[in-house]
């Protein structure tokens, strides 16, 4: 055979097994595709089959007032339903069936989130008492498309109780989470945290600032994960000439479904007031140089090792788009961590709780009265007072008409409700 030949059928055979090689891989394209749509119908089907099971069994049978009696047929059902359809239908089973009915009553909600979590993600719902928690996670694991290990890992590393969100009256809360639900849109509060978890960068003893951001860039997708899903890294020390000085930003990250640029400062000490102008000449140089037409405002994030609430609050730094968080690159205690959160929260939600305004007519004077959200008790009346110089009275109490009665032995002018402790 001549060369010729034998060349022409070497070209052949490269050229069929090209053509069955990118035959297999289409293939293989179109069984994986298939195979996750049926995933996706059973578990959607399944969802459907629980939620439905658990609310006519509520409706049905445990609308009787006793507990023992419902109780009672739901065993008796399980034993029917396990005897004829497997071990899906145990007594805790149709329990947990129940619950889902009745924590997700919406079935709108339901078909909504059923597209993206499987029965397995409602499970590590279940538990969850705190309504708008449960709904925080539920929304975000549809839109951001969990794992079920992912899942558990967010609940187990508190992530709700780190957003700002957590933190915000339940009111605020719930309206961002109703948005997040018919809009798809996240809002900032669901995107930053505070604090952030560092502990993978392996830092211990002393370290400077360089050496967390080495680490970072080391470690960049596991610090990623933890900024949370949406970060894009755009680069680090960038350089930025004002004049004749150059100043060099830390990190830069872009995030897609907040459209903006996001620019992060590491720092190896509590929060310093000095903090803010750097960070808002580092944003408005973003905002003229680097934002893109379609883009939003940049955003900054000033990552410190404890925060100055204090100063952070006098500052309004979310007016200038600048939000400060603690970093811990060593993590206490699970149960310090826990109650150091849910005293951030609770702070939180006091000093940005509602206040309305009623006023107290009293012969020719009127005085204005601001509620707060904490409650008075009489038998705590010291501790929920403060006496000031301006002679004024303020409690921590709703109950407004016995105020002056509670106000005159103590010869105060004025009644004025603010939190404890708050003399203005």
């Amino acid at each position: 055979m001549s060369s010729r030949k034998v060349e022409a059928l070497h070209m052949l055979n490269q050229s069929a097994a090209s053509d069955a090689g990118k035959l297999i891989s289409d293939i293989r394209s179109l069984i994986e595709s298939s195979r996750q749509q049926v995933v996706q119908v059973v578990n959607s089907g399944l969802v459907m089959l629980y939620w439905s099971i658990g609310k006519r069994i509520r409706q049905d049978i445990l609308n009787d007032k006793r507990a023992e009696y419902g109780e009672k047929i739901v065993h008796t059902l399980s034993a029917q339903l396990a005897r004829e359809y497997g071990q899906g239908f145990t007594k805790a089973s149709l329990f947990r069936m129940i619950q889902f009915s009745e924590l997700f009553p919406d079935i709108k909600i339901v078909a909504s989130l059923m597209r993206q979590l499987s029965w397995t993600h409602f499970l590590q719902l279940l538990p969850l008492k705190d309504s708008l928690k449960r709904d925080f996670y539920a929304e975000m694991c549809r839109i951001e498309n969990w794992s079920v290990r992912n899942l558990k890992k967010k609940i187990s590393g508190m992530l709700y109780e780190r957003t700002a969100l957590s933190r915000k009256p339940e009111k605020l809360a719930a309206m961002e989470i109703k948005k997040l639900r018919q809009e798809d849109k996240l809002s900032p509060d669901m995107v930053f945290r505070d604090p952030y978890f560092l502990d993978f960068l392996g830092l211990k003893g002393a370290y400077q600032e360089k050496d967390v951001e080495s680490a970072i860039l080391r470690e960049m997708e596991s610090f990623i994960l933890e900024l949370g899903s949406g970060f894009a890294f755009m680069g680090r020390q960038k350089r930025m000439q004002v004049g004749g000085s150059d100043y060099y930003l830390d990190l830069l990250f872009f995030h897609r479904r907040l459209r903006r640029l996001v620019a992060i400062e590491l720092k190896l000490e509590k929060f310093k007031p000095e903090f803010k102008g750097q960070m808002e000449l580092y944003l408005r140089w973003l905002e003229k140089y680097e934002k893109q037409p379609e883009e939003n405002s940049p955003v900054g994030l000033i990552l410190c090792v404890g925060g100055a609430q204090e100063e952070i609050e006098l500052l309004q730094l979310g007016k200038s788009g600048i939000r400060v968080a603690e970093y811990m690159t060593e993590l206490p205690p699970r149960k310090l961590l826990e109650k150091k959160l849910h005293d951030a929260i609770r702070s939180a939600r006091e000093r940005l709780g509602g206040t309305e305004k009623n006023e107290i007519s009293g012969g020719k004077r009127k005085t204005a009265v601001n509620l707060n959200r904490r409650q008075f008790e009489p038998s705590k009346f010291g501790s929920g007072t403060r006496m000031c110089a301006t002679r004024s009275f303020v409690p921590a109490t709703r109950d407004v008409k016995s105020l002056p009665n509670l106000a005159k032995p103590f010869g105060f002018r004025e009644v004025r409700l603010r939190s404890p402790g708050v003399c203005q």
